[in-house]
């Protein structure tokens, strides 16, 4: 423990912190800052704020996301008096604007701070927002600094998983320092501690490992975590590069290191681990099993035996609150261990469903199971602007109700046995089960109301898995319907929160459990997967499966089977046939990104094509394409088709890609039409090395026909394209009309007639920044401004200086560097140069045009003054059919989901196939 007094509030805690100016923060992959650099930028900072026109008590969401930018302005908001919120984008793009618009109301239009970087990332919803660059530039004065009281509001920590009603956790400057002072007297911490952090700032385990040390006048240590989960074991060399005391980490990545070590364990000489003396496993329940493993493997690299300490905290208070100290000793032949005792300060008590209390930390009485209570100077008092929440979460005399079922054993130690709020914690996150249920509601392969998400915990597992169990809409014998709707499941899922569920279960009504009001006992089913109760919805699942993928055909080879290990990784499943396609497995479009980055990685390739990931999607295939770069026979190279899904007796449908000339914005939409029909996409020529651009329009539809009619030698046919694609797919359906063929289906994605006045407008300029848009390394918001500043620079400067400033986490998604930047531009480039002197001519027999909010006037003036125009090609009257979204956001996560309804519904009724008409909610004109 430090010998000085302690500090009674944050300020004062920097301040003693920033005496030793030998001590600090270091960023990996930054510099090194001393508290005392670190308390005269929060000083600047502070001023900047005040600039701003912010006073003490405005609450300032922070939204950079590197540690050492989110910290500077964490501390400049204290020193000021403000409060700041952490915020992070969710799993899911498309949600980042309505949390915002949920928080701006929340939290009364707060101020934003933002990295220079993240600022294109950040949607405009008229909030003001300033970046830490711009604060950092004032003078400072630390005779302006805020002089607050212990019980004053310091931080507002918004609780995980339902990002659009996160509730604002409020914490004190004394919830804080009680929260420090209890850790540091449970773990016997001191300024030799050093300690590392890897979790994201905007979760309170950040704060906690940021205040620690300084509580302890000890030094630390942050990285992003990036830098550990994509290298696990990069986590070892960390602790042992920086002497490393301390670190905290979900039981997850204990799990992960294990695999690593596995398969490239590093030389003993590489890591020395025998400084470590605790690392905090908490955020998601302790496996014991895993952690004897990781301690056996690391054992030879000098890791304490003793040095796990499972741990258990909330956000409610102030991160981890109970420790167990003699897990070591005590608890090694337990499958979950307890977590401890609480830190001095906390109190414990159990209680039945009647509020009578069972045992207390005070008190132990009986070791049965209850609701597990809080109470003690380091838990919240509540929720800001959210007092029904906060009157739900205490009881009548003051304790805080955790919303887990536990008990108290003889030696005072909390042992948690499951939980009464219906959430799931996946790698130390909560995510809350009606929030995903809510989405899943809305798919016509399920039945209204009879959906379910809950967590499992399969033997040997590292994390709570999710399942979702779900009654079908259609008839529950009939494999292509159960199929359609566990595609769809398992795609929504993975759109809407970021990871797949590990079990989806068809079930009847009868077994999804419902309580006397009709509410769903998740628990119960729970209880009835662990129990072997709902194998046989497992068994009619896998047997679906099987039926469309093949059965399962095991790797043969080095090549194939690390390939199938990449895929079962990236797709989160125990093992994959080889015969099967990446995305008839569930693969989406961030998964092939993630895939690529993989492959390069496990073969040491500089770049894997996206074309050879897209034309050979299987892992026998791509196998064949990585080793000795051998194609299929007949396959001359390019070839425009990319087969996005393959199952189902209805006519296929083609789609061609948009102007960027690539095809998987067609990825997620794809999966959809799984047991319905075949979806292929048309995919630009001149991605692949060595390939040329296209010399001419007419070259172009050619190829593509021609590409066509080798899956499909005759009509009818059914084709569609998204904005400039839809000018192709109308020269396609005319031309084989011309050869006689019928084609039953041409969709227009949102695009007029005529292009050639549009392509005449698109500069380089323009063509560069439309791509950095729909690749999202900037925002609709930066489009003029980028315009004004990038137009009188040369070509290659206009592109270095887009790569530059797009943020560094979606260009490492990508994959991409300005050279390949300028590749696709330039692709792009040469669409447009093709559509300039095209004039549509001729007529098919009919269209259906789906419009949506278009990129300039009101969607009203976009369909009468333009996409009406195509009544002047057609034989027979159109169909018009409004679709939610932007031009460029009509097929995201967000409306995907939609989109592929109305898309499904037209096709069927056009085509002759499945329809769904009293589900029909399109809307016509």
């Amino acid at each position: 423990m430090p010998d000085h007094i302690p500090a009674s509030t944050l300020p004062r805690l920097l301040e003693s912190a920033a005496r030793d100016t030998t001590r600090g923060i270091t960023f990996i992959g930054g510099s090194f800052l001393s508290y005392a650099e670190l308390r005269d930028s929060a000083s600047r900072i502070t001023q900047g704020l005040h600039g701003q026109g912010a006073t003490p008590g405005d609450r300032v969401l922070i939204a950079a996301h590197d540690p050492e930018t989110f910290f500077r302005a964490f501390w400049g908001c204290v020193l000021g008096g403000l409060v700041p919120c952490p915020v992070a984008p969710p799993a899911d793009p498309s949600r980042w604007q309505p949390q915002l618009e949920h928080l701006r109301a929340l939290l009364d239009d707060p101020l934003v701070v933002v990295s220079k970087a993240g600022y294109g990332d950040l949607p405009d919803i008229g909030l003001r927002t300033v970046t830490v660059e711009e604060l950092n530039h004032a003078a400072p004065d630390l005779a302006q600094a805020h002089t607050p009281d212990p019980d004053d509001l310091t931080l507002l920590m918004l609780t995980s998983g339902s990002t659009g009603s996160s509730k604002a956790v409020r914490l004190t400057h004394a919830n804080l320092l009680a929260a420090q002072a209890g850790k540091a007297g449970a773990l016997e911490l001191g300024p030799a501690d050093t300690s590392l952090n890897w979790i994201s700032t905007d979760h309170i385990a950040a704060i906690e490992a940021h205040l620690l040390p300084m509580f302890n006048g000890a030094d630390q240590v942050m990285a992003t975590p990036a830098t550990v989960l994509a290298d696990p074991v990069e986590f070892l060399r960390l602790l042992a590069a920086h002497r490393v005391r301390v670190t905290f980490t979900p039981n997850f990545l204990f799990g992960q290191i294990n695999q690593a070590l596995a398969q490239r364990p590093p030389a003993p000489d590489e890591v020395d681990l025998s400084q470590v003396r605790h690392i905090i496993s908490g955020g998601e329940a302790t496996v014991t099993a895993t952690v004897r493993d990781f301690l056996a493997a690391l054992a030879p690299y000098g890791l304490r035996q003793d040095v796990i300490v499972p741990a258990f905290g909330m956000t409610e208070t102030c991160a981890g609150s109970v420790f167990n100290r003699a897990f070591a000793s005590h608890d090694l032949r337990t499958e979950f261990p307890p977590l401890g005792r609480p830190v001095r300060g906390l109190r414990i008590r159990i209680t039945d469903g009647d509020g009578s209390v069972l045992s207390a930390t005070d008190d132990l009485g009986s070791a049965e199971p209850g609701e597990v209570h809080l109470h003690g100077p380091m838990v919240t008092d509540g929720y800001f602007g959210n007092d029904e929440a906060t009157a739900l979460a205490f009881t009548p005399d003051g304790w805080f109700r955790t919303g887990d079922l536990g008990y108290l054993d003889a030696d005072g130690r909390l042992t948690l046995v499951g939980r009464t709020k219906d959430s799931i914690i996946v790698n130390g996150v909560n995510y809350y089960s009606h929030d995903l249920e809510a989405a899943l509601d809305e798919l016509d392969d399920v039945k209204r109301g009879q959906v379910a998400a809950f967590p499992i915990r399969p033997d040997g597992a590292d994390s709570e898995q999710l399942a979702v169990a779900f009654v079908p809409a259609g008839d529950p014998s009939d494999d292509t319907a159960v199929y359609r709707a566990i595609v769809a499941i398992r795609s929504s899922t993975v759109m809407h929160w970021g990871f797949r569920p590990q079990l989806v279960l068809p079930v009847t009504e009868a077994q999804i459990p419902r309580s006397n009001l009709g509410k769903i006992q998740r628990s119960r089913l729970r209880t009835a997967v662990e129990a072997g109760g709902l194998d046989a919805a497992a068994r009619r699942a896998s047997e679906v499966s099987t039926r469309f993928l093949g059965a399962h055909v095991p790797p043969e080879g080095v090549a194939e089977t690390a390939l199938a290990d990449i895929y079962a990784r990236v797709l989160n499943v125990t093992s994959v046939p080889v015969t099967a396609s990446f995305f008839d497995l569930g693969g989406t479009s961030l998964d092939v990104l993630r895939l690529k980055l993989e492959i390069q990685t496990e073969f040491g390739i500089d770049d894997v094509p996206m074309s050879t990931l897209l034309q050979a999607p299987t892992v026998r295939a791509l196998a064949g394409r990585l080793t000795g770069g051998q194609r299929p026979e007949g396959d001359p190279g390019y070839d425009p088709l990319v087969p996005l899904q393959v199952t189902g007796d209805g006519t296929p449908l083609f789609c061609v890609h948009p102007g960027l000339g690539e095809v998987l914005v067609f990825v997620n939409l794809a999966k959809y039409f799984t047991g319905e029909r075949p979806f292929y996409a048309l995919r630009a020529r001149g991605f692949g090395q060595g390939e040329s651009h296209f010399a001419s329009f007419d070259e172009m539809v050619s190829t593509y026909v021609e590409a066509m009619r080798k899956v499909q030698p005759s009509g009818p046919y059914a084709v569609a394209g998204y904005s400039y694609g839809a000018a192709v797919a109308f020269e396609m359906a005319k031309r084989l009309e011309a050869d006689g063929d019928e084609v039953r289906f041409v969709g227009v994605f949102n695009l007029p007639p005529s292009i050639s006045g549009r392509m005449n407008e698109i500069t380089f300029t323009d063509g560069a920044i439309n791509l950095a848009l729909f690749l999202e390394l900037i925002g609709a918001a930066d489009i003029e401004g980028l315009t004004t500043r990038l137009r009188g620079l040369p070509e290659a400067d206009q592109l270095a200086h887009l790569i530059e400033h797009a943020p560094h986490r979606r260009l490492t998604e990508l994959d991409l560097t300005v050279e390949r930047f300028s590749a696709w531009v330039h692709l792009a480039q040469s669409m447009v140069h093709l559509g300039r002197t095209y004039e549509p001519a001729g007529s098919v027999a009919r269209t259906h045009v789906f419009y949506c909010t278009p990129l300039r006037g009101t969607k009203e003036e976009w369909l009468n003054n333009q996409l009406r125009h195509w009544d002047d090609f057609t034989r027979t009257t159109n169909r018009y059919i409004e679709v939610d979204g932007e031009h460029y956001t009509l097929m995201s996560p967000q409306h995907v989901q939609t989109f592929q309804a109305t898309l499904r519904r037209e096709l069927g009724q056009a085509l002759g196939g499945p329809t769904d008409a009293t589900a029909d909610t399109t809307r016509s004109h």
